[in-house]
């Protein structure tokens, strides 16, 4: 639905109907809250704002991996096993490289091809422009609503690299990182950062003749952890490997998300990164609101690009500028 047909729907409505389940309510709901239009922000704030008490039920779980190590076809396998199991799955994207290119999740659709023919499945791409802390803000918004519309489990895949890891491992409680067999080469590249920040290590492709060499990269992984601190006391990373081709290993990996919440929930610490993510969450909006006024008011803008040239030139110190530049916003 075009931003313009937004403004017919008022956010109760809107919020009724995501309530009652209704999938195209939930489309448009979250197109809302992707506008960058003024008037579609305050209505979007007033909607997630009313549909807050239905949300944080759900089991959010953070997925990233290299490009070719089958993060579609794993959430394709997980999808439909939970789905079996009497789940709702949403699976939302973090892509950074959107804004650049104009995404890349419209083709994972396609090869999601079970999970986007199920009606107990919500798929979507990230929002094709904005930072990558816009994006983020706007995925975690996203994921909320998803859960008011009685979605209970969330997969939040990342389709860029670095800095998007670490902002999906800020809205999910699990994070899961997905690798290849061959650990030989692999484990020379793994970014220790990624390590320290998953939940898990699942090591893909288990199957027929790469089934050795899955288990050897899994040993080494589970080797290279112990050099690691743990993100939490309360729970070691465990390394599996699965097939998502053939199913193998799914369920387990399943079973280990619940465990590590049932494991972080008994020690509060499920709770603690919870209030750390929604502190975090507002620092983000309001660094993006911030710069978005910088850009949305051309005076200010023009008076940005000059302070800009004046530190380039060294005409001016960068804390001068930001102070000059911070006083724009008064």
């Amino acid at each position: 639905m075009p931003a313009h047909a937004m403004n017919s729907d008022s956010a109760s409505r809107l919020a009724s109907d995501v309530r009652s389940g209704d999938r195209a309510a939930l489309a448009r709901a979250i197109t809302l809250i992707e506008s960058r239009r003024a008037d579609h922000q305050a209505q979007a704030r007033e909607l997630v704002q009313a549909l807050l008490p239905l949300t944080g039920k759900a089991v959010r779980v953070g997925i990233t991996g290299s490009p070719g190590v089958g993060k579609s076809t794993t959430i394709d396998a997980l999808g439909m096993a939970l789905i079996a199991k009497g789940h709702k799955v949403a699976v939302l994207a973090v892509d950074p490289s959107s804004a650049r290119t104009g995404g890349s999740i419209l083709g994972d659709k396609t090869r999601m091809a079970l999970l986007s023919a199920e009606d107990n499945a919500f798929i979507r791409p990230s929002p094709s422009s904005g930072t990558l802390g816009g994006v983020a803000a706007k995925t975690r918004e996203a994921m909320l609503l998803c859960e008011a519309a009685g979605f209970d489990v969330v997969l939040v895949e990342t389709v860029g690299i670095g800095q998007s890891e670490t902002a999906v491992c800020d809205m999910t409680d699990f994070f899961l990182a997905l690798m290849l067999p061959g650990a030989g080469d692999e484990l020379q590249g793994i970014k220790k950062g990624l390590v320290e920040l998953a939940d898990m290590i699942a090591v893909n492709k288990a199957d027929g003749d790469n089934l050795k060499r899955a288990k050897a990269a899994a040993a080494e992984y589970n080797a290279a952890l112990h050099i690691l601190a743990p993100r939490s006391e309360h729970w070691f990373p465990p390394v599996l490997t699965y097939s998502a081709l053939t199913g193998d290993g799914i369920e387990a990996v399943w079973e280990k998300v619940l465990a590590h919440r049932t494991a972080m929930i008994a020690s509060g610490d499920f709770e603690t990164r919870r209030r750390h993510q929604q502190v975090k969450w507002m620092w983000t909006i309001l660094e993006d609101r911030l710069h978005a006024r910088l850009r949305s008011d051309p005076a200010i803008r023009a008076k940005v690009k000059q302070t800009e040239a004046a530190v380039a030139n060294g005409r001016m110190t960068p804390a001068l500028a930001a102070e000059t530049i911070s006083a724009l916003l008064d």
